[in-house]
């Protein structure tokens, strides 16, 4: 790496940051505070944001940084020995502050933000891996850092980004334009193909040395057309075309580590039955599967629970399904181990589903020794007592916002 190649792309990068926009002030920002003892690090799926929280940070806090992002082509050749040249950038710049971005494309780049963190610097740290929160990271950082996960807006962003109020009307909308920012800007398609083609060449093809990328593609494709419903590696592997159950398994964990997707285990109390039974996908953005899917009919209850999963997800509950005896509950929601919240998904509660969706939250409720459960549904305001226990129904407008 020459210094002058790296001069450039930081002043480059700098000016770049300067005169963009802040945009929408996202709900995360609140959450933001950079340690001098700790790293602060920023996940999540590309385009979602994290440079603008990043910008807005800067803003608020009225502070002068040292940025740089490792996404940058003219990058693509550093390596660990070239932090010795960014050492001298940014020791001519005399900040105190430093914010990288994509760092985790270098390796061995755990090792120099140590160091840095040793010298006292303030860092905070962006990536669309989530890698990045992995316990491996954790040792090598000696437990010196802070996490936080940055996802497409939520429901109340969404309103606030396009004007809108809350009502079914406009949960109707977010269910399918979805909230990456630079989509809802422009509502071109092409926007999103890219995006999925970026995360599954250069996130994971290059990244995992995946030869096979039709195969990844096709399975992409397929959790895409299934949102919602229930998966199993050993019987994807005809339907995707490739040799092993365990082949599948390693193109899960790359999609879930870019944020794609996310598939949730049945609960268990036993660790084992819940990595054995079959998992429910769901995909980041309603926007990517309107895009992404080659099959998926048009189905606003997985849609709408689809919405629901990633609404639970921003607020770092434990998620999984419930499933017994013929019974079923989408979302059994649980913080360290202690199970709080149990709540069902459909989009309209009629004479035909009632039974299945009431009965079902029920015998979770029974399961876990809880007295009331919810029903989220598209329109609908209700309060159902069965046999001592109280089932509340409710509109996804009201639950969000």
């Amino acid at each position: 790496m020459k210094l002058s190649v790296l001069e450039r792309v930081i002043d480059d990068q700098k000016q770049g940051l300067e005169l963009s926009e802040t945009g929408l002030e996202r709900e995360l920002l609140a959450e933001l505070t950079a340690l001098t003892s700790h790293a602060l690090i920023i996940t999540g799926i590309r385009r979602c944001g994290k440079s603008t929280v990043l910008h807005q940070y800067v803003k608020k806090n009225r502070q002068t940084v040292f940025y740089l992002n490792f996404d940058d082509l003219r990058l693509y050749d550093f390596e660990l020995s070239d932090f010795a040249l960014l050492d001298e950038m940014i020791s001519k710049s005399e900040y105190e502050i430093l914010f990288f971005d994509e760092i985790q494309v270098v390796e061995g780049w755990e090792l120099y933000v140590r160091q840095k963190l040793d010298q006292h610097y303030q860092i905070v740290l962006t990536g669309s891996n989530a890698t990045l929160l992995s316990q491996e990271l954790g040792t090598k950082l000696t437990g010196r850092h802070v996490n936080k996960e940055l996802f497409p807006f939520s429901y109340r962003e969404f309103l606030q980004f396009e004007h809108l109020e809350s009502g079914s009307e406009s949960i109707e909308q977010y269910l399918h334009l979805g909230g990456f920012p630079e989509y809802l800007k422009s509502k071109e398609r092409d926007v999103l193909t890219a995006l999925i083609d970026d995360i599954i060449h250069r996130d994971i093809a290059v990244r995992y040395s995946i030869r096979d990328v039709s195969s990844l593609k096709r399975l992409c494709s397929y959790l895409f057309s299934n949102v919602g419903n229930l998966v199993s590696p050993s019987k994807l592997k005809s339907t995707i075309g490739v040799k092993s159950a365990s082949t599948i398994l390693e193109y899960f964990s790359h999609l879930e580590s870019c944020y794609l997707v996310h598939l949730m285990p049945r609960f268990s109390y036993s660790y084992k039955a819940q990595m054995l039974a079959p998992k429910k996908v769901y995909v980041i953005d309603s926007a990517l599967i309107n895009v992404g899917s080659v099959s998926f009919s048009e189905n606003d209850g997985h849609l709408l629970e689809n919405l629901m999963f990633w609404e639970f997800r921003r607020k770092s509950f434990t998620l999984n399904y419930f499933s017994e005896n013929g019974y079923e509950c989408d979302f059994v929601l649980s913080r360290q181990g202690k199970v709080e919240q149990l709540i069902q998904v459909c989009f309209d509660l009629n004479t035909d589903n009632q039974d299945r969706e009431v009965n079902g939250l029920l015998e979770a409720m029974k399961s876990f020794g809880m007295d009331s459960g919810t029903i989220v549904t598209m329109h609908q305001h209700d309060k159902i007592l069965k046999e001592g226990k109280t089932v509340v129904v409710l509109p996804a407008a009201e639950f969000l916002h």
